[in-house]
């Protein structure tokens, strides 16, 4: 059974890429587009692993996190932030939100899909 990635993203090109990235690498993909539906597609769908943007519609990245992780049944599911923010306090704000991992774009697919199976303990 392959693992179930959420992808949070407003953008629709860098979700089609993401999409068909993680098809390819093996995943099956849910998608959101803003922070009040990741947290509904979080609820419904129990993703394995989230990739959060952070600068989305409705709320940002870090409210989106900070409802995630309040729910009892998606706090252990690890959190990744892909955000174009890489100033210096940028990640520990992420991580203070609850994410897990922290990624930069423009990111290397390489690298995001093992930063991926080092949460999820996988060689999809």
């Amino acid at each position: 059974m392959s693992k179930r990635i959420l992808i949070v993203e407003d953008q629709e090109d860098l979700r089609t890429i993401l999409r068909d990235f993680l098809k390819a690498s093996g995943y099956e993909t849910v998608e959101a587009v803003d922070g009040g539906e990741s947290v509904a597609q979080a609820r419904s769908t129990q993703p394995d692993l989230i990739l959060m943007d952070i600068q989305l519609p409705v709320f940002d990245g870090y409210e989106a996190t900070r409802q995630i992780k309040a729910d009892p049944s998606l706090k252990a599911t690890p959190i990744i932030a892909v955000s174009s923010f890489a100033m210096k306090g940028d990640e520990d704000k992420a991580r203070a939100s609850g994410c897990d991992g922290y990624v930069t774009k423009p990111y290397s697919p390489v690298k995001l899909l093992g930063v991926i199976r080092g949460f999820l303990k996988d060689a999809s």
